[in-house]
């Protein structure tokens, strides 16, 4: 299942809608709940920041591996070369006050998901996430 969105300024929810449309996303509730937020946050992070304003294209894909067992999902855009895997773990333990702002998103879809990964590729930023469903 893939699909391109263009523009994707303030389409945000049509494109996380549309990942949690496959057939074979998991009936399991917190299954449901964990792949849901790790999808919209990787998603709002392409539409806040991959593009100047929003005018760009963000494909978006998943599919099925390992005979069933694992749903893998995968953003590509050719906003800014960014690799949000750099960004240094949150300081949970800080006020809020003194924490900075930014990277709690990415930081709930490493622990939400079973892997993540990052590449840049023929001029596209590609983040790929993987939940085992079995």
């Amino acid at each position: 299942m893939k699909k391109r969105f263009e523009p994707i300024v303030d389409k945000c929810g049509e494109i996380v809608d549309y990942l949690m449309s496959a057939p074979y996303i998991p009936d399991d509730v917190s299954l449901q709940f964990k792949i849901r937020l790790s999808v919209e946050e990787a998603v709002e992070n392409v539409v806040r920041y991959a593009y100047d304003g929003g005018i760009g294209w963000l494909e978006v894909g998943s599919e099925l591996e390992d005979d069933g067992v694992v749903l893998s999902i995968e953003l590509r855009d050719a906003g800014v070369a960014f690799n949000p895997l750099e960004l240094p773990e949150p300081d949970l333990d800080a006020t809020v006050e003194d924490r900075k702002i930014g990277g709690l998103g990415i930081f709930l879809c490493k622990k939400m998901m079973d892997s993540v990964a990052y590449r840049y590729e023929n001029g596209c930023n590609i983040l790929t996430m993987r939940k085992n469903i079995a």
